[in-house]
């Protein structure tokens, strides 16, 4: 715990302190792999996969508690009309995902996996990010600390996933503060603007850095004045999760943003995740390649609601149940090479 009793003092502790990987676990997974029937490397990204699922879980890798985490934030810029949907629609949106309505509960239930929604004062939106902070300090870490709560659950892989109306704009912004560029380099169409919405969104968003300007070099100062609850809850998820040794799949746009603030504080502190998906939205496959990151899908996506990370997490699966559970060429009493 820091000294100074400054809320973000906390969360730079907890990056400096992040535990690495296992790197004998990691290699007995790779022996293993030479050892499966089928041809070295022949699995491709699932060997790789495997590998990662084990160095980060310190054993043989495994996936029988996935849960999604979608956290679910609302934004006081919202207002300045830089979203196809009202507001209201992130509170109807989170009954649907609590009735069973939604795409995330169906793809949950294909890959049986679990799913909880975080409803973060939707009635209090954050601060129009314009016109001031979009959260105090303390607001922004203590969402964090909430993010993190979600391995109490004790999952073996975390996907993470949001709902918010007017969060691209959020998120865009985000990575024009973090990596540079204009508004009109990150923005895109969001829930289906048309190319006068994008060209308003994209002014909001250079409003916001210049009002901004001079106090964007910290990437926690980014994520307060910038960021939305969800994406600090998203952000706050990743960073326990690391702690608690659990991998994380990282959805879309808006939650690969979350990612990129831990990233930027350090470069190794996403090494425990994939990525599960790059979405249509203009500007997530920029960012991905700003930190060196490859997707596992590619399949025009851009819904959120953790919907690409939970289809990744289906090849994680299966990634982790092939380790296991193929049988190596001695008791298969199959012929190795040479």
């Amino acid at each position: 715990m820091s000294t100074t009793g400054l809320p973000f003092d906390d969360i730079r502790d907890l990056v400096r302190s992040m535990p690495g990987p296992d790197t004998a676990a990691r290699h007995a997974a790779r022996h293993r792999e030479e050892e499966l029937t089928k041809p070295s490397g022949s699995l491709g990204r699932l060997e790789e996969i495997s590998e990662w699922l084990a160095a980060w879980q310190g054993g043989v890798p495994h996936v029988d508690r996935p849960l999604v985490a979608v956290f679910a934030g609302n934004h006081g810029v919202t207002a300045k009309g830089i979203s196809a949907f009202p507001a209201d629609v992130t509170v109807q949106m989170v009954a649907n995902f609590a009735a069973g309505g939604a795409a995330i509960n169906q793809i949950c239930a294909a890959y049986d996996m679990s799913l909880k929604v975080y409803d973060l004062a939707l009635e209090i939106p954050t601060d129009d990010f314009t016109e001031g902070p979009a959260m105090d300090e303390r607001t922004c870490a203590a969402t964090m600390a909430f993010g993190m709560e979600v391995l109490m659950d004790k999952p073996d892989l975390l996907c993470i996933g949001e709902m918010g109306i007017g969060n691209t704009t959020i998120a865009a912004a985000i990575y024009a503060a973090l990596f540079g560029g204009s508004g009109q380099d990150w923005a895109g169409a969001g829930t289906g603007l048309d190319s006068g919405g994008q060209s308003r969104k994209a002014e909001v968003i250079d409003q916001a850095i210049a009002f901004h300007n001079g106090h964007l070099s910290d990437p926690l100062e980014v994520l307060r004045r910038l960021g939305g609850r969800e994406i600090a809850g998203m952000a706050g998820a990743i960073l326990g999760a690391r702690h608690q040794k659990v991998p994380v799949v990282v959805d879309g746009f808006v939650a690969t943003s979350a990612a990129a603030v831990l990233y930027k504080m350090d470069p190794h502190a996403l090494d425990h995740c994939l990525f599960g998906h790059v979405s249509a939205e203009q500007g997530h496959i920029k960012a991905l390649e700003a930190m060196g990151k490859v997707p596992l899908l590619a399949l025009g996506m851009r819904l959120g609601e953790g919907t690409g990370a939970a289809l990744a997490a289906g090849i994680v699966k299966a990634a982790a149940r092939c380790h296991r559970d193929m049988a190596t060429f001695a008791e298969a009493a199959v012929s190795n090479r040479d």
